[in-house]
């Protein structure tokens, strides 16, 4: 059997970082670790291509070659996606398609033309896609309510990947995740018990990666990296060591939940490997809103008090932020803003809430008629209208968001946060604790941020040079942090108008109406 594997384009979006990929010579931030993990599960006598739109296309010899087309796709893929299917069964090519897009909306999938659906976690259901073709099948769709054992799980075909036109490599230790938040879908697909792979699993991963040549930066993929506290610990202190002999090769991002500041001895551990920066899901400083929405891992400590621990551990922050939770009071955007500022995140990622498929909001708002079905906007982007009737005018909670996403965003500002952080963060002498650019990137993207921010803009040009003289002089250690935040500014730039234009457009279109009315009359019955 011939496959061919293709991973859909991304939109521009919050996390595209297109100006920062086209000023570094990148083509994409990390690589897509689902598909080519399918790839290590199918048999070794197939003869496999894989092409990553985002970084390579697909030719039309591969087209030709092929006798099946594998696509893995996340919800706001959904555009190549669709054209992908359509385009492969105009060719007269079996398809077969999986990931979390088609598993939470497998309609979708079908009604765009494919044969085979192959949901939920490939180590239980590839092995019945592969004896259905075994046995002459031309269609079929294989489930399973069982998890997979991760410790079973193969290593990634890492060697299927152009590495070179990455900014991060990425491994996954875990998956699922214990919190009960009722907007995630995290745990509708893969579950509240955190299962993880065996220490020396991992690190075969790290030592696979290591002799391809990959030197650099690598995001462990976990949607909560310490949701199983006890084995990322057994991980982390088998991970030192390995670091240690090798040299700090890699420096470390991952995602956590925010009770990470309550775990002292995590967060050394973290700090001894390499972890240069975390991802938490605060969003909002509202109490009241996060007790709705389920998210009781942010209310036990002062939000503040645990940015400041982690800061303090040596670690960058980026969060997540969300209005229009129900209950929200008006002014949240302001609120969200302010706390963003007193904790410095460079990064913050605002957006509208948005009640993705099978997630307990979605059933919750389906039971109390709220969910909009005119209105498609569940795509996993951060700037598209929520898709149900929010307690308070869609209209207000729309213009917070641009106003505040607008604000965050604007260049000094944004410079600004960056600095600040970077000064927050307690360096360790003696190993690697940054940001790492690929081999051979680094003087061109430091290149690049000075001809952008310290020449050709007047209105930053200070700014700019000030700030770079602070940051040599009083943490020199993360300087590449600090260069490598100020040319995502680029990105930011351009992408804050982006998102006024996409919410300013979706306001006036016909479909939003009714959302627009029922909100306000919502209002008027509270």
């Amino acid at each position: 059997m011939k496959a061919l594997l293709l991973y859909p384009k991304f939109p521009q979006s919050f996390w595209s970082y297109d100006r920062f990929m086209a000023i570094a010579g990148l083509k994409a931030v990390i690589p897509p670790l689902g598909i080519i993990t399918v790839a290590a599960l199918l048999p070794a006598e197939w003869e496999i291509r894989f092409c990553d739109r985002n970084v390579t296309a697909e030719t039309e010899a591969d087209w030709a070659w092929c006798d099946i087309v594998i696509l893995s796709a996340m919800l706001v893929q959904k555009p190549d996606f669709q054209g992908l299917i359509q385009q492969a069964k105009r060719l007269g090519k079996p398809v077969a398609v999986g990931g979390p897009y088609p598993t939470s909306v497998p309609q979708d999938a079908l009604a765009f033309g494919a044969d085979f659906l192959v949901l939920d976690e490939g180590e239980m259901t590839v092995p019945l896609f592969l004896e259905a073709l075994e046995r002459g099948e031309t269609e079929g769709t294989f489930r399973s309510i069982d998890k997979p054992d991760v410790t079973h799980s193969p290593m990634p075909r890492y060697d299927l990947l152009e590495r070179d036109q990455y900014f991060m490599m990425a491994m996954q230790f875990s998956r699922g995740c214990p919190f009960n938040c009722e907007f995630c879908d995290i745990i509708s697909l893969y579950g509240r018990k955190p299962r993880t792979k065996a220490p020396h699993q991992a690190l075969a991963e790290l030592q696979a990666l290591y002799d391809l040549g990959w030197r650099g930066s690598l995001f462990i993929v976990d949607d909560n990296f310490i949701g199983n506290q006890r084995n990322v610990k057994l991980f982390l202190r088998e991970l030192i060591p390995w670091m240690q002999a090798h040299n700090y090769p890699f420096t470390f991002m991952t995602e956590a939940s925010v009770n990470l500041a309550e775990d002292d001895e995590m967060l050394q551990l973290m700090s001894e490997a390499g972890f240069y920066a975390v991802f938490l899901g605060i969003e909002t400083p509202d109490q009241d809103s996060l007790a709705t929405t389920r998210k009781v891992q942010n209310t036990r400590n002062p939000l503040v008090e645990a940015c400041t621990k982690i800061n303090d551990a040596g670690m960058l922050i980026y969060a997540g932020f969300i209005l229009g939770f129900d209950g929200e009071r008006a002014g949240a955007g302001d609120r969200i803003q302010a706390f963003i500022e007193e904790t410095s995140i460079p990064q913050p990622m605002l957006g509208l809430l948005q009640a993705l498929p099978n997630t307990a909001l979605w059933e919750r708002l389906k039971k109390e008629e709220r969910l909009m079905e005119s209105i498609d906007n569940a795509t996993g982007d951060q700037n598209t209208l929520m898709n149900f009737v929010p307690t308070r005018p869609v209209t207000d909670i729309a213009r917070e968001y641009v106003e505040g996403f607008w604000t965050l965003y604007e260049p000094s500002n944004y410079l600004r946060r960056s600095m600040e952080q970077c000064l927050k963060i307690r360096t360790v002498q003696g190993r690697g604790q940054t940001m790492q650019f690929p081999l051979g990137r680094g003087l061109r993207l430091v290149a690049q941020v000075v001809w952008h921010q310290g020449l050709r803009r007047p209105e930053l040009r200070g700014q700019f040079w000030r700030q770079l003289w602070t940051m040599v002089r009083r943490k020199p250690q993360l300087l590449n942090m600090y260069l490598g935040l100020c040319a995502a500014g680029e990105h930011f730039w351009e992408y804050r108008a982006l998102a006024r234009e996409r919410i300013t457009h979706q306001l006036q279109a016909e479909p939003v109406a009714p959302l627009i009315q029922r909100s306000r009359e919502l209002q008027e019955q509270h």
